[in-house]
């Protein structure tokens, strides 16, 4: 099969193709551009192997472009230039061999067979001449096209060295099988489960970052159930294992809390991009394992486990090596709240409850509220229905005390500041206590959340206190 007439649409192909034939080197692109051009998913990222030094081609080739800036990588000898919104990595053809502690290999130069034979899967092994002689031409030596029709992943060689050699590349059959939606053939899944532990000399950022990939999937939910049959899971992220599984007492049970989980990433899903509020989703229930408990009457209950999944979070995320920033504030946040929109349904919930919802939500009040949609798994539809039209009332309510009191995000009124100022104090026991009192008022609706009512009430707070003003 030939891909000239594709290649000839990017001209900087021909490009390369005339400097490697200059220098007398075979040049190839490979990998995932030649996959996506099969599976016509767009791409930015060219890798280019040739037989030869990859530098050098990457220097002959700037020139060739205009002179662009070449960064050279000689420890792993590469090197990568942009052109336009390409972004183009050179190597040279290699070969490698392992050390069993280590997922680094030992490298040698070899050719485009070798090169080949360490790609980690038949669809990333495909790769496209660019020497004039054979321009355009798909060397696929293990059946790789073959592989996407049928939709498999599958390792060119022995899978169980595959990934004994760098576990790494369990991580990743598991996430291009969520993300191309492809089954994983079956001894290379068998080699997943038989080496799930050598992910252990795997480092958590390369972990979390196929992770994460994952999880951005049409259907995350796939890949983790791929990574828990695997028990690739296992090694990384107990809590979520920990959730599996039904526990009958009494003639009671529960809800598989971890297909129940998956449920909800999916619906958060097909409503959202955003990775963090999928990473919400993941670690709504957290927490069930440890809260639950059984009552003669009520049955199981899971009390508490939305504020202790909320302090579970940070201890998750910096384990998994996730950012320890305003994102995980934020999940830590979502976690905590998400039961707290299901009770503002009823008729004689007060606009305080509302106001206090408005107040600690904030800016991912629309996060929340997605959240608490994903969260309505039932399989009973006219149930689904139910709480959909209540999620719709909770919300309706919510806009309209927002447009009448303003207290989304809102900050006091009177600052500390303020109140240092007004009576001549140095921060104290005296001025939080009043700075907490006039939020308090304006969430029970008692003032409005404007400067005069707040100032009015702070003298007040004041004088019963004992406080004067400053002269």
């Amino acid at each position: 099969m030939n891909y000239k007439s594709y290649l000839d649409q990017i001209p900087i192909f021909a490009k390369i193709g005339a400097c490697a034939d200059a220098l007398g080197v075979e040049t190839y692109v490979i990998g995932g551009f030649v996959r996506d051009i099969i599976l016509n998913r767009p791409s930015k990222d060219i890798d280019i192997v040739c037989v030869g030094s990859g530098i050098e081609l990457a220097q002959e080739v700037a020139k060739a472009v205009g002179n662009v800036k070449v960064n050279v990588f000689k420890n792993f000898g590469t090197a990568m230039l942009k052109d336009g919104d390409w972004e183009v990595e050179f190597v040279g053809a290699r070969k490698e061999s392992y050390n069993r502690d280590s997922r680094k290999p030992i490298v040698e130069d070899g050719t485009l067979e070798d090169d080949q034979n360490r790609r980690d899967f038949t669809i990333n092994a495909m790769a496209i001449r660019l020497n004039a002689d054979h321009f355009g031409d798909l060397i696929d030596p293990f059946d790789g096209m073959g592989d996407i029709e049928r939709k498999i992943i599958r390792t060119p060689l022995d899978p169980d060295i595959t990934f004994s050699d760098d576990p790494l590349r369990m991580m990743r059959a598991v996430r291009f099988a969520t993300q191309l939606n492809f089954d994983i053939d079956a001894d290379t899944f068998f080699a997943l489960s038989k080496n799930s532990e050598r992910l252990s000399i795997i480092s958590r950022e390369r972990i979390a970052d196929e992770m994460n990939k994952m999880i951005l999937a049409k259907n995350p939910s796939y890949g983790f159930k791929l990574l828990f049959q695997s028990r690739l899971l296992h090694q990384f992220f107990p809590e979520m294992v920990a959730l599996q599984g039904v526990e009958v007492k009494n003639g009671r049970k529960h809800k598989d809390n971890f297909y129940h989980t998956l449920q909800v990433l999916d619906n958060v899903a097909e409503m959202s991009d955003d990775l963090w509020l999928r990473w919400a989703a993941i670690l709504h229930d957290i927490a069930k394992p440890p809260t639950k408990r059984f009552h003669p009457k009520a049955g199981w209950t899971f009390h508490g486990h939305e504020d202790k999944g909320a302090r579970m979070v940070p201890a998750i995320f910096r384990k998994l090596k996730l950012p320890m920033n305003e994102k995980m504030k934020m999940v830590q946040k979502l976690v905590r709240l998400h039961l707290r929109p299901i009770p503002l349904v009823k008729e004689e919930i007060t606009d305080s409850a509302l106001r206090r919802l408005l107040f600690e939500a904030g800016e991912d009040l629309e996060r929340l509220m997605m959240l608490c949609r994903a969260d309505i798994t039932s399989k009973n539809e006219r149930k689904v229905t139910q709480y959909l039209k209540n999620f719709d009332i909770v919300e309706e309510k919510l806009r309209i005390v927002e447009e009448n009191d303003q207290v989304r995000n809102f900050q006091p009124p009177v600052s500390g500041e303020d109140i240092m100022e007004y009576f001549d104090l140095k921060p104290s026991r005296e001025v939080g206590l009043i700075k907490d009192a006039i939020k308090e008022a304006v969430l029970e609706g008692e003032i409005k959340n404007d400067k005069e009512e707040a100032f009015a009430l702070m003298i007040k707070l004041g004088d019963e206190m004992g406080l004067k003003a400053a002269k």
